[in-house]
């Protein structure tokens, strides 16, 4: 039996996955690491805590499964996009690695748009320039840590350290590299363009490939470590979220996925380039060649569930299960109790690093039960402003809704979403969303596959239950959406000024 391997990097860990020729997962290992929070609205990881999860995780997961190293055919790499390594000429980290979810570059970002233009930066990368993309983060060290900069070789997105390590290969993919605000999206590849505007040199950025690609090759010294076979390829990958959309089946026009994780993304595939002409969504590259993918992204979705837990249900050890059995007691609606989702401030549909949470409507009737239920409401709000916005604009329709991520293991969290998107949502029968899509990309690239869209036909599956929308709930959250909405229109001014005094 020959296998393939997907390695997904995360925020609070690294997922290694393992499946057989026909999409059944073998088995799954994760290994967690420390995210640093040196300063408010900062988010540093040690890229060596990376390496070491994923050797652990590796070796692991062949060790519990039996599977022999020689018999992995192929390697796929996704994860965490945006977050900046930085290398010396020896390969040698000489920075904490900053992630997606940092928000210290607000001033950088102003910087680059007034640099290359508004209008330009968004003819070329499609996307405005945001705090968690890259080319910010690489100006800021520029101006804070010059010493830092000028011993710089290479800079990696996370998971391309991760094929570093694998390989000994610089290489990144046109997904990941969309993210970057360095990166032209129609044209597919480094703009040159916007480099030399802002002086950063181009051998700071490693080769770019479609995702498919095979990279590198395990090397001797990671066979030794991991157990796997040296001569392994290594495809080039994807980012998480064109990952998660492979592994969604989301490779043709009218579905959408909604991962429901740490961040909560609404994401679409499309068979030519669209872009929202106000910059509210992101137009990608996908990781199905030649194609192009359109999301939404909100910084706090189930974030923002797990910080209710810890905050308010630390003490008594509550599981998640046990939440969302108390928020069933609550009609929807949660008795006029609203919930803003923007812990970590806000990405789509508004681009703001000083946005906070707010509970709205509170009174005496509000029990534990409503502020549970208000949450997962609030967050699916949250996403369905991005599949309003693809509908408004043309660029997708939202027929049927593919759910993804631990929100998706709550059958409450699912009716609420079919209630509120207004459409029917399923799940699917593997859960592990990126990981399996890189297992698949790479499938692709070792020749397993004919194409990315023919192995989603035959490896996707959804489970047989359809969660279809309740007309009497729709007509609710539909009254409340539209306050939901207004909240944040009124509190704008708001934010800005609680950023100034805190």
């Amino acid at each position: 039996m020959e296998y393939l391997a997907g390695i997904d990097l995360g925020t609070t860990g690294v997922k290694i996955l393992l499946m057989d020729e026909e999409g059944n997962v073998k088995g799954t290992k994760t290994e967690e690491y420390k995210l640093f929070t040196p300063r408010p609205g900062w988010a540093e990881q040690n890229p060596s805590d990376w390496w070491e999860a994923t050797i652990k995780g590796i070796k692991g997961l062949l060790e519990e499964t039996g599977i022999k190293g020689r018999d992995i055919k192929g390697i796929g790499l996704t994860g965490q996009m945006h977050g900046s390594v930085f290398l010396n000429s020896k390969g040698d980290v000489i920075h904490p690695a900053i992630l997606w979810c940092d928000q210290r570059t607000a001033k950088e970002c102003e910087e680059i748009t007034e640099r290359v233009g508004k209008e330009r930066i968004f003819e070329i990368t499609c996307n405005p320039v945001l705090t968690g993309f890259q080319a910010p983060k690489i100006i800021w060290l520029r101006r804070n840590y010059p010493d830092v900069y000028k011993n710089i070789s290479k800079i990696l997105l996370p998971k391309d350290y991760i094929r570093f390590c694998l390989t000994g290969v610089f290489a990144t993919d046109v997904a990941d590299a969309s993210g970057t605000s360095l990166f032209d999206v129609r044209k597919r590849r480094w703009s040159e363009e916007i480099l030399e505007t802002l002086e950063i040199p181009p051998s700071f950025l490693p080769d770019c490939f479609e995702s498919p690609e095979i990279t590198g090759y395990i090397t001797e010294d990671v066979a030794s470590l991991t157990g796997l076979t040296k001569g392994t390829p290594v495809v080039a990958g994807a980012g998480d979220q064109a990952s998660g959309g492979i592994g969604g089946g989301i490779v043709e026009e009218g579905l959408v996925s909604i991962s429901l994780g740490t961040s909560g993304v609404v994401f679409a595939h499309l068979e030519d380039l669209f872009v929202d002409p106000c910059g509210r969504l992101h137009t990608f590259c996908h990781a199905v060649p030649g194609k192009w993918h359109i999301m939404g992204v909100m910084l706090s979705a189930g974030g923002s569930f797990r910080w209710l837990r810890d905050t308010f249900f630390g003490d008594k050890k509550a599981s998640y299960k046990v939440m969302t059995d108390m928020a069933e007691n609550v009609s929807a609606g949660s008795e006029g109790l609203l919930f803003l989702p923007y812990l970590t401030g806000e990405r789509c549909p508004y681009p703001d690093p000083d946005a906070r949470g707010v509970f709205f409507g509170i009174s005496l009737k509000h029990r534990v039960e409503h502020f549970i239920r208000a949450v997962m409401e609030g967050v699916s709000f949250g996403l369905k402003d991005s599949i309003r916005i693809m509908k408004e604009i043309g660029a997708s329709q939202g027929k049927r809704f593919r759910l993804t991520g631990g929100g998706a293991k709550s059958e409450l969290w699912c009716r609420m979403m079919a209630d509120i998107f207004d459409g029917p949502t399923v799940r699917l029968k593997v859960e592990e969303g990126p990981s399996f899509g890189a297992a698949i990309i790479a499938g692709v690239g070792v020749g397993m596959y004919s194409d990315v869209k023919d192995a989603c036909k035959k490896l996707v599956k959804e489970e047989e239950k359809i969660f279809q929308p309740d007309k009497l709930n729709v007509e609710i959250y539909e009254r409340f959406y539209n306050l939901y909405g207004a909240l944040y229109r009124n509190l704008e001014g708001l934010f800005d000024n609680l950023s100034e005094i805190s």
